[in-house]
């Protein structure tokens, strides 16, 4: 290593650009809910808790919604006492 370094020439680098498929935003959570993502991503020793949120909030939106679930249980009901009548008549 040099004992100085000639710094004259330098340019400051540009701020790495994020991809166009993330959106920086700023969101205010409990500490609590923080520190829970920060333990997991820390007990796994890889990641960032940011990125583990994420992973969650996106695994949340591909369950079905309530409204999807009660639907297709009535469908289930209703084609099981389908199939009675039809066995009884």
């Amino acid at each position: 290593m040099k004992r100085e370094y000639d710094l004259s020439k330098g340019k400051r680098g540009s701020v790495i650009p994020l991809p166009p498929e993330k959106v920086r935003i700023t969101i205010r959570l409990d500490r609590d809910i923080v520190d829970h993502f920060r333990d997991q991503v820390r007990n796994a020793h890889r990641g960032n808790y940011q990125t583990l949120i994420n992973d969650v909030l996106r695994e949340y939106l591909r369950q079905p919604t309530i409204a999807q679930q009660v639907r297709a249980e009535v469908r289930s009901v209703l084609r099981e006492e389908l199939e009675k009548v039809k066995v009884s008549a």
